[in-house]
């Protein structure tokens, strides 16, 4: 392997892209940045340590709300912080132990896992304290519709041996920067949460039910081809 120092951009982007499969819109701009910044990353900063400087990002999300819902609707603004500390680590952890080689596969994959659902719940976990009344259901409903994709991602991998972490054209990166389009539009137009919410919430539903048929379809033709795969080898 040649020296890290005078890989260029696109050999990097090929180590750490490693078994991921990538289609959301922002994936090449997204990518770049990533090799880019791994290679600037200090060597005392392990994976771990970007892990929790990802979910301080989710930390600050959740105060934002709090914040907002006590002092002043201005203080969601620094949730566009927070989505930004909470990209950086939780792109680079993984990323950048495949550029240093010394990945963690299942124990990373697991730790990711854990640290997008707490870091999720806390999100939501803030919605359900800055607004009133029945609009606290849209917080559980992203909740558990963000858990629908989480299990049918982990279940896509499991039969394609390929991690995808987008929705098509959406993926983290896009999803972190809508909420902090509808946040900030809520700083200048009281309320707009709600309706952004409910809007969220109906089109993560249709990307559920969409991406559950495709898991369907897929699993399907996986069971025939092992069974070709069993009667031939029985043959």
């Amino acid at each position: 392997m040649k020296d890290q120092k005078h890989q260029s951009i696109q050999e990097i982007v090929k180590i750490i892209a490693h078994d991921r499969h990538r289609t959301n819109i922002l994936k090449n701009i997204e990518q770049k940045s990533i090799a880019y910044l791994v290679q600037r990353i200090p060597s005392w900063i392990s994976s771990d340590m970007l892990t929790a400087i990802g979910f301080f990002g989710n930390i600050i999300i959740f105060f934002s709300f709090v914040l907002a819902t006590y002092f002043h609707v201005a203080y969601l603004i620094l949730a566009s912080l927070g989505f930004a500390i909470s990209w950086f680590g939780d792109s680079l952890d993984g990323r950048i132990a495949y550029y240093r080689n010394i990945p963690r596969k299942w124990y990373g994959l697991s730790l990711d896992i854990t640290i997008d659902w707490i870091g999720i719940v806390l999100m939501c976990t803030g919605f359900i304290v800055y607004v009133e009344g029945m609009w606290k259901l849209i917080g559980f409903v992203f909740v558990v519709l963000y858990g629908w994709e989480m299990i049918s991602t982990l279940v896509r991998y499991k039969i394609t041996n390929k991690y995808s972490i987008d929705s098509g054209l959406f993926g983290p990166t896009e999803v972190r920067i809508i909420i902090s389009g509808i946040l900030i539009l809520e700083v200048f137009l009281k309320d707009s949460i709600l309706v952004s919410g409910t809007i969220a919430c109906f089109l993560l539903f249709i990307s559920c039910i969409v991406d559950t048929f495709k898991l369907l379809k897929l699993a399907d033709r996986q069971d025939k081809e092992e069974l070709v795969m069993k009667k031939s080898s029985a043959m």
